[in-house]
């Protein structure tokens, strides 16, 4: 019983660092209002979240390795609560920026650790696959009811409850978590402390983030010149991790086809799924006229099929047909929903337009469980920490990618339709038609990745990380 009472600890710490990602977007509006954004910065309510979130979480994985996951954990929701309440009490721009930077903070050093904590409680493949289920439920699910929540709270009372709701949640957490989570001492400080490789990563990812999440408001020339000094520090973090006698990131376990594989799966896969969920709603406000709340309702079908899916679902079809070929038939499905999508007209009608859609998206449901076992099956014990960072990074990295690359192809085929004489609805509809053209492109691109690299996850390592397990030496 103590297992599943930690699963819900930690699906619960998911969901909250997930909703928060999606509950400030309907928001906007009424904080710029209220505190005096100008346009141009009202987006870094959104990237100052982004920014530690991503360039965090390997760095933090690690640690959890280091000193214990479970520690980690109960400081990342520790600092969470707290800059939420920060959030919450906000006057002024500034100081509502510097609190969504130590949310993001805060979410990635609980987040980076929770599937090393869920891989270690749960060794058998049934129950394995029923866990991550659960808890890939509750972060595809986050995102839509983030968008519906945010609506109502912002229209019953105002959006500093958008934050002020995170402080009873994360404290129930943390006090849960001091009882269900399993203590453990880590392998301590000296056996990978690796402060040079941490600023290296830590800088680079997160230089990186802040290049994608803000290439819509910046030129060109400034963009490629901090991509390329992000990929320089990237490449020397690799360059000292092959050399280092503690490394960071031992680069072993990139050596396993499944790791690596489906860490790459999913920068593809939720490029399109990230980009899916901004988009439309933004297609049914912009276009069809939707409102905030109702916009979130309308999504509400694409969350109840994912999550439908991920608990009753995707659990059996693992442990009968094994993650690979799962994750294959969802790639199918998320490429069909796409392609729907693709001639999605002016004037559509929900039911025959954008409910298939929502029922197709289901096959994030099989998707997101089956990535997580692959990605995590060949993670040793003690690695288990930085494996669960490295999946949220490349998560993370996928989310960024995804909403900045897709949403400038979208404005640039908005204005090019513009200038030849569209209306703004029509040219509105054509450049979401071509984001998500190049969406269904990019997880056939996954499909054939998986179908490629990533090989069927044996019983015995469908039952998860083991002391003394040496898969990627």
């Amino acid at each position: 019983m103590s297992r599943w009472l930690a699963l819900a600890v930690l699906s619960a710490a998911m969901l909250m660092t997930i909703l928060d990602g999606s509950i400030v977007t309907v928001a906007l509006p009424a904080i710029q209002h209220d505190l005096g954004f100008s346009p141009a910065d009202l987006s870094w309510t959104v990237n100052a979240y982004l920014i530690p979130f991503g360039g965090l979480l390997l760095l933090s994985g690690r640690l959890g390795d280091l000193i214990g996951r479970k520690r980690v954990f109960l400081a990342g929701n520790a600092v969470f609560v707290a800059a939420s309440l920060l959030a919450g009490l906000a006057g002024s721009p500034g100081l509502l920026i510097a609190a969504r930077f130590l949310q993001g903070a805060g979410s990635a050093l609980a987040s980076s650790v929770v599937l090393g904590i869920l891989v270690t409680l749960f060794t058998e493949p049934g129950e394995r696959a029923r866990a991550i289920g659960v808890f890939s439920f509750t972060g595809a699910a986050g995102a839509s009811i983030g968008q519906v929540l945010g609506g109502v709270l912002t229209d019953a009372l105002d959006w500093h409850w958008i934050f002020f709701i995170n402080v009873p949640i994360g404290l129930a957490t943390i006090l849960l978590a001091v009882r269900a989570l399993p203590a453990e001492r880590g392998a301590g400080l000296s056996a990978g402390a690796d402060v040079a490789g941490a600023a290296l990563v830590t800088g680079g990812l997160m230089l990186g983030v802040y290049t994608v999440v803000g290439i819509e408001g910046r030129g060109g020339g400034e963009s490629l010149v901090l991509g390329a000094v992000a990929l320089l520090l990237l490449a020397g973090f690799f360059v000292r991790q092959a050399t280092a006698r503690t490394p960071l990131m031992p680069l072993r376990i990139l050596r396993s086809r499944n790791v690596s594989g489906a860490n790459l799966v999913q920068i593809l896969a939720l490029s399109a799924m990230f980009a899916f969920q901004i988009l439309v709603a933004l297609y049914m406000q912009r276009v069809l006229g939707y409102g905030a709340l109702a916009t979130g309702l309308a999504m509400l079908p694409a969350a109840v099929a994912i999550g439908g899916v991920s608990l009753f679902v995707s659990a059996r079809l693992n442990d009968r047909f094994g993650a690979r070929a799962v994750l294959l038939a969802g790639l199918v499905l998320l490429a069909a929903a796409m392609g729907w999508l693709t001639r999605v007209p002016v004037d559509a009608d929900y039911v025959t337009d954008l409910l298939p859609v929502m029922l197709l998206i289901a096959g994030g449901g099989l998707v997101l469980p089956a990535l997580t076992n692959l990605g995590m099956s060949d993670a040793r014990e003690d690695d288990a920490g930085l494996a669960s960072g490295l999946f949220n990074t490349t998560q993370q990295i996928g989310m960024a990618l995804g909403v900045a690359v897709l949403s400038t192809l979208a404005a640039g085929r908005t204005d090019d339709l513009l200038g030849e004489g569209a209306s703004g609805p029509a040219a509105l509809t054509g450049g979401y038609q071509l984001a998500f053209t190049v969406s269904a492109g990019l997880l056939a691109v996954a499909f054939a990745v998986a179908f490629a690299v990533l090989r069927p996850v044996s019983r015995s390592s469908a039952r998860g990380p083991r002391a003394g397990r040496r898969v990627l030496s």
